[in-house]
């Protein structure tokens, strides 16, 4: 019969594909296969294929205690995706004004806000070393990890379980299981926010924490760079596929300023991330500069928001973090 190809559609998402591979999905198997079949192999792959389908779904199961997630994503890796959610964090847990962000954080004050912060980004997790954060988690009466906690954030990452330089060479069936443990096996306490850092692209662990919790928003990162945009794009689709409000975009490095001589150029390209929001009829919910103390403060593990909080660069994260607030949907009763 031919080269057999099939198209499976899960709730707006698709997965394409041939040659023996096998793709994890909500707990089961799909076979992607690329060989020729017999009449009664064809029957019992339709039959095996009516199975599948008949399950639908995951169903969605609200994370206990949490009120609403927000989770931070982009297409392509490198473009700031972790330090944004760091000090997003940062400022959601405090009120609108800069001074109270000071008052609260730096003389480590309850926060207005109740948020925590978990990594899924499993292969690469930044949100340790960011934080100023190592250590195991303690377990709780109830055998749940407790998130380890910092500038008045609840922080959850597969880097406090391994080695700092340790490599995870896994498969996807080990990842989706990890990942599984990270939404189900930690005990956050009661949080009005979690705001989630995805890894880059649009594969397995976005799917499975799409369809496995209710998300009240997406947040996609880009630089203004025409590479990052075309990723952008790709993820910003991926959420509406499976039916995650896409709150707008952030275009961050989008500008870098001389410290010397104050020219500004426009090192990635100028409104790029503007033109694509515009394209997919979404919001630009802020710009975040290309400067030296961004970079300096997440890599001592002191983030801007927290260490430099009258900064311009601090006050634009605060902006962001308005325009997601203004944007969410009320939480649940």
């Amino acid at each position: 019969m031919g080269t057999w190809r099939r198209l499976l559609f899960f709730g707006g998402a698709s997965l394409r594909g041939c040659g023996g591979a096998c793709v994890p999905l909500g707990g089961g198997r799909v076979l992607i296969w690329g060989r020729q079949f017999s009449g009664a192999e064809s029957e019992t792959l339709k039959q095996r294929r009516t199975q599948i389908m008949s399950r639908g779904l995951p169903k969605q199961k609200p994370i206990d205690g949490v009120k609403q997630v927000i989770v931070v994503a982009s297409g392509k890796g490198g473009v700031g995706k972790s330090t944004t959610a760091v000090n997003l964090a940062l400022a959601l847990s405090a009120n609108d004004s800069v001074s109270q962000i000071h008052t609260v954080l730096q003389s480590h004050k309850n926060p207005s806000k109740a948020v925590g912060l978990l990594d899924v980004d499993v292969y690469g997790p930044s949100i340790p070393k960011m934080m100023n954060l190592k250590g195991d988690p303690e377990l709780s009466q109830s055998n749940l990890m407790r998130p380890l906690l910092n500038y008045g954030i609840a922080c959850m990452s597969m880097g406090f379980l391994i080695e700092e330089t340790a490599p995870i060479v896994w498969r996807g069936l080990m990842v989706m299981s990890a990942i599984e443990k990270l939404l189900r096996q930690v005990d956050w306490g009661q949080l009005d926010y979690l705001v989630v850092d995805m890894p880059p692209g649009t594969g397995d662990v976005q799917l499975s924490v799409s369809q496995n919790i209710p998300i009240s928003g997406a947040v996609i990162i880009s630089t203004p760079q025409d590479i990052a945009l075309m990723d952008a794009h790709k993820g910003a689709e991926m959420f509406r596929k499976v039916h995650v409000p896409v709150l707008g975009l952030v275009q961050n490095m989008s500008v870098f300023q001389c410290p010397k001589c104050k020219h500004k150029t426009h090192i990635f390209g100028a409104d790029g991330a503007r033109r694509l929001a515009r394209t997919l009829d979404l919001d630009i919910l802020g710009d975040i500069p290309l400067h030296l103390n961004i970079r300096e403060a997440s890599d001592t593990g002191q983030p801007i928001v927290f260490s430099q909080p009258e900064s311009d660069e601090a006050k634009a994260y605060l902006r962001i973090a308005t325009e997601v607030v203004r944007r969410l949907p009320p939480p649940p009763e």
